[in-house]
């Protein structure tokens, strides 16, 4: 099912931000050039909102602001310590100035 969670307005390029659909913290990316990517917002190693972290537009990552650790936007996996774990992905749809995240029924 596709759910609106913003506008694109609402993320400035190289940003990321939180929105919350069917209880699901998510943080969503942008990376330019139309590009959204979606991810769990809550860090796999510990309880902290990656969408306060920075985002890498060239690496295409996000950085958990509590102990650093960086994560793949396009597959949630982790790519420094301390986090072993991925952090789940979600598929991002961009209808006008709507963003839109995939989630499972």
């Amino acid at each position: 099912m596709l759910v609106e969670v913003g506008k694109t307005t609402d993320i400035p390029e190289g940003e990321a931000r939180r929105f919350v659909a069917n209880r699901i913290e998510i943080a969503v990316a942008n990376l330019g050039n139309g590009t959204f990517l979606a991810v769990d917002d809550i860090c796999s190693h510990a309880e902290a909102s990656v969408s306060e972290g920075e985002v890498d537009v060239d690496m295409e990552t996000i950085e958990c602001p509590r102990h650093g650790s960086t994560f793949d936007l396009r597959t949630g996996q982790p790519k420094t310590l301390p986090a072993t774990l991925p952090i789940v992905t979600f598929p991002v749809k961009v209808d006008g100035d709507r963003i839109m995240i995939e989630l499972e029924d």
